[in-house]
């Protein structure tokens, strides 16, 4: 079946109009609150964002901050989960909530937090219901909020200055979707080793690291575009040919061959289900300028 709802994996750090950063001031094709907005309702609907604070150890701060960016934009319908345990995650009122939302945005924080408690409760099962269901719906994830979304999600390591066998941790995520491995702040904290890491030992999957203040816009589960002021570096395995990862012991660095690499800017579409880049004609260009 073809999901009808929207998923929004942003890379954190995504523009709150608090001060710009210095990428922000030199790319002309930035815009304030860019990716917040993709969450707001359209103009022919109403809506109500649920934010999930799980993942965060300081769901306060998160509250207020995000309560004082949509001011600024002019939203104001916002409610507030901080689910701290599988009990309240079956609580019929939170389902009640969900099913009434129009979007549903994971916060950032530990992503094995948000899975532990989260996963496999009738909360997920009703934002998965929602998604795969209502054309309306958006689900949205920052920073570990985005990389718990996918099936499969990154836990730990993975950052040396080379591939190591046994370094990295992949765990299950909240399964909201499939066929991606998702890493966040991808850029800035140097994590291009931990992702390929990631897709070496899972070809199947498509990797997924996004820079911040970057969203990857998925809609019927396999249309792509990148939006916001960074750049989305897509990793695939599937065209792999020789590599070491079967053979060696733990500790030992991995090779790869023909490991492909997309660079995505704001505005470049792809194609999840194809694995490739999908070009814009003249007339689509000109109208996002």
């Amino acid at each position: 079946m073809i999901p009808k709802g929207t998923i929004l994996i942003i890379g954190g750090a995504e523009d709150r109009g608090d001060g710009e950063k210095d990428i922000q001031r030199q790319n002309k094709n930035f815009e304030h609150f860019e990716i917040l907005k993709e969450l707001l309702p359209s103009k022919h609907t109403k809506g109500r964002i649920e934010l999930i604070t799980t993942a965060s150890s300081v769901p306060e701060e998160m509250k207020k901050m995000y309560m004082e960016a949509y001011k600024k934009i002019g939203f104001s319908d916002i409610g507030f989960i901080d689910i701290k345990d599988k009990k309240e995650a079956r609580s019929p009122e939170y389902r009640e909530r969900i099913h009434n939302a129009h979007a549903v945005f994971f916060s950032g924080g530990d992503q094995f937090a948000l899975t532990g408690i989260l996963g496999g409760t009738e909360v997920v099962d009703a934002i998965r219901d929602k998604y795969m269901h209502d054309r309306e719906f958006v689900v949205a994830g920052t920073s570990a909020g985005a990389m718990a979304l996918p099936k499969m999600m990154i836990l730990e390591g993975g950052v040396n200055e080379a591939i190591i066998k046994g370094d990295l941790r992949v765990t299950s995520g909240l399964g909201v979707f499939d066929t991606c491995i998702i890493d966040t702040h991808f850029i800035k904290r140097g994590r291009f080793g931990r992702l390929a890491n990631a897709i070496v030992m899972n070809p199947e999957s498509l990797g997924i690291g996004l820079g911040e203040d970057t969203v990857f816009i998925i809609k019927k589960g396999c249309e792509a575009e990148c939006r916001g002021s960074g750049m989305i570096v897509i990793i695939d395995g599937n065209a792999i040919e020789q590599t070491n990862i079967t053979e060696i012991e733990e500790g030992m660095p991995i090779f790869v061959e023909n490991l492909k690499v997309h660079l995505l800017a704001k505005g470049s579409r792809f194609s999840i289900k194809e694995r490739k880049m999908v070009y814009q004609t003249k007339k689509e260009k000109e109208q996002q300028t």
